[in-house]
């Protein structure tokens, strides 16, 4: 069995079982299985594949077939720039939450301590910290993501603390210049719309807010008024028609609330100040 020909067949399986593009896939499955980059598929088409590499490719291929998305199979997804690990204990980063840290690196360049709260797999405290060198923490409620954030940030060098937890349960108050997150927002009436890949294999703990999707955003505003320090910002990945109902949430002494679109046009971040002061 040659490269060439492991290629035509994998694409040919994913194409019949209409696995998104499935050309990409076989190439990604099928260099993760040689353990060489895709550039090493296309400058050797006829060289041979090894047993042991034709098994891990069959089983790859298999398993995509069943569902699990290509990045829980590699165990990896590049974000802005870096790789980044990650397994079925955290979401699989999306392109869109790079706009989260485009929006914290324009509005709160100056942030000495950054807080994400509901890290998962740690992209964006690894990112922002690494970015601006600023302290980072994180925070996540569940131990298995915190795990694997822990390793994301030893391999890329991001000295982040990480602390398992509820939201900001466990930070102090008025200790933050920047709190960001990529929250739970899906109702949980759109479970069955979803994707299997998503609502099969991604944790349920990161995807589903409540009722209305809206739950988490309310408890983050809420709390990131103890949290933050005067001036501080908090900054959110919205999702799907949220906009308006999350703006709805910044009263008082909220500030500068606005909102970021994606290269759709889709609103996607939204960022809004602390003054300080009460409510």
């Amino acid at each position: 069995m040659t490269v060439r020909t492991a290629l035509l067949q994998g694409t040919k399986l994913l194409e019949d079982s209409a696995v998104g593009v499935p050309r990409l896939t076989a190439e990604v499955l099928l260099a993760h299985a040689l353990r060489r980059d895709r550039t090493y598929l296309f400058s050797h088409p006829e060289n041979e594949l090894s047993e042991i590499g034709w098994l891990h490719y069959g089983r790859y291929l298999h398993e995509r077939l069943q569902g699990k998305p290509t990045q829980y199979i590699t165990k990896r997804q590049e974000f802005y720039g870096r790789e980044f690990r990650v397994t079925p204990d955290v979401l699989i980063p999306r392109p869109e939450t790079e706009h989260v840290v485009e929006t914290a690196l324009r509005l709160a360049h100056g942030a000495r301590r950054i807080l994400d709260v509901g890290c998962g797999s740690g992209i964006l405290a690894v990112t922002l910290q690494l970015e601006t060198h600023a302290t980072a923490f994180a925070t996540d409620i569940s131990p298995a993501a915190i795990q694997v954030a822990v390793r994301n940030a030893q391999k890329l060098g991001a000295p982040v603390e990480f602390v398992a937890g509820d939201l900001m349960s466990a930070v102090a108050a008025d200790s933050i210049d920047l709190i960001v997150s990529n929250p739970p927002y899906v109702p949980l009436d759109d479970k069955h719309g979803l994707q299997r890949e998503v609502r099969d294999w991604e944790p349920h703990v990161a995807l589903f807010a409540g009722p209305t999707g809206l739950e988490i955003y309310e408890r983050l505003v809420r709390d990131a008024e103890r949290v933050l320090s005067p001036g501080g910002w908090l900054i959110m990945e919205l999702g799907f028609n949220t906009r308006d109902r999350v703006a709805g949430m910044f009263s008082g002494q909220w500030q500068e609330v606005q909102s970021s679109p994606d290269l759709a046009g889709i609103p996607r971040v939204m960022a809004a100040r602390w003054q300080g002061g009460p409510g």
